[in-house]
């Protein structure tokens, strides 16, 4: 009786050890992931955190921080990490501790300052808005660059990039530097050459042309016209840069629907009434069309344009002032019929 009991109990005993090994078996090395998806670790999670993001796919499951210790994932390698269907526990632990992290994209398009380009790209990577805005406003890295606060905005030229969620401004701010000059390849320096500007020049006519029109199909011709303007030596009269002039004076937030004649004799080297030639530098971040549009501007024998008020949002271009001072005595109609003051 004795033996048929201890043979019982053994019996019991090896099942019940071979079901929780085969437990703990399936919760390790077994599928339990049943959706692909992403975590993010910051760069101050310790390994609480990581067990807190983890939640929504494998729950709460004691056995991570188990496992976590037998392999030695005791400080968590921030990032971004892309949990997969069928992944086990211990497959997951290896990819955290393996710092193997999925690059994320980082798009931005053609913003006005410096603040709003670091506002948007926070929103994508682990770095803070104040933390890019400082960066690029480091007088160490403006002067290595000869670069200035107004003017760092040209190096950046919207598209879409990849960086690791949690890359440093350092390195944010040396790669997008990189693909600046990637941008200027030997084509397109050349058809700067053409025009004898250099890059900088090409980027301030751009952000006119880019504030000047919204219709892509127009920005060869404008950025025609202006060039026209610049070999003649006639002032470009950008309304653009009068509106520049006049958000530097009372805020980004302020309105101008429309420029006014006092407006034109404001004192500033960005009032393209009062000076000749270009502003000293861009006056928003000009995208790749209107980059492309100065270098492959079309030839014409166009000086003067207003906006019209047949096919808004276009523009009425003109060879001289007689049909342009028509031009605008219809667009100045259209305004006051209209109400439009400021």
């Amino acid at each position: 009786m004795n033996k048929r009991l201890i043979l019982i109990i053994v019996t019991l005993s090896l099942v019940f050890s071979g079901m929780v090994g085969y437990h703990y078996y399936q919760h390790i090395f077994g599928n339990l992931i049943n959706k692909t998806g992403a975590i993010y670790i910051r760069s101050t999670d310790n390994i609480d955190d990581v067990e807190k993001a983890l939640n929504d796919f494998i729950g709460n499951e004691n056995i991570f921080f188990w496992l976590a210790q037998k392999k030695n994932y005791k400080n968590p390698k921030a990032g971004k990490y892309i949990l997969t269907e069928g992944m086990s526990l211990n497959d997951i632990i290896n990819l955290l501790r393996s710092g193997n992290q999925t690059p994320v994209k980082v798009s931005f398009n053609n913003q006005d300052t410096l603040e709003k380009f670091s506002g948007r790209v926070a929103e994508q990577l682990e770095l803070d808005s104040i933390s890019i805005l400082e960066g690029f406003k480091d007088p160490i890295f403006l002067n290595t660059n000869k670069l200035s606060e107004s003017s760092v905005l040209e190096i950046l030229i919207p598209n879409t990039y990849e960086f690791y969620w949690n890359v440093s401004v350092e390195k944010f701010r040396t790669n997008m530097l990189k693909e600046f000059r990637k941008f200027w390849n030997k084509d397109r320096l050349q058809k700067a050459a053409q025009i004898n500007m250099s890059p900088s020049q090409i980027m301030t006519l751009a952000s006119i042309v880019q504030k000047e029109t919204a219709k892509v199909s127009e920005r060869p011709i404008v950025a025609g016209l202006y060039l026209n303007r610049l070999k003649k030596n006639i002032p470009l009269q950008a309304d653009p840069t009068i509106i520049y002039v006049l958000k530097k004076e009372n805020g980004e937030k302020f309105q101008v629907k429309r420029v006014l004649l006092k407006d034109l004799k404001i004192p500033s080297p960005f009032n393209t009434y009062l000076n000749r030639g270009l502003p000293p530098n861009l006056i928003s971040m000009p995208d790749i069309s209107s980059i492309n549009a100065v270098l492959n501007f079309q030839k014409h024998n166009y000086l003067y344009m207003c906006a019209s008020v047949t096919n808004v949002g276009y523009h009425e271009f003109a060879s001289t002032l007689k049909k342009h001072n028509n031009n605008a005595v219809k667009y100045q109609r259209w305004l006051n019929k209209k109400g439009v003051n400021r």
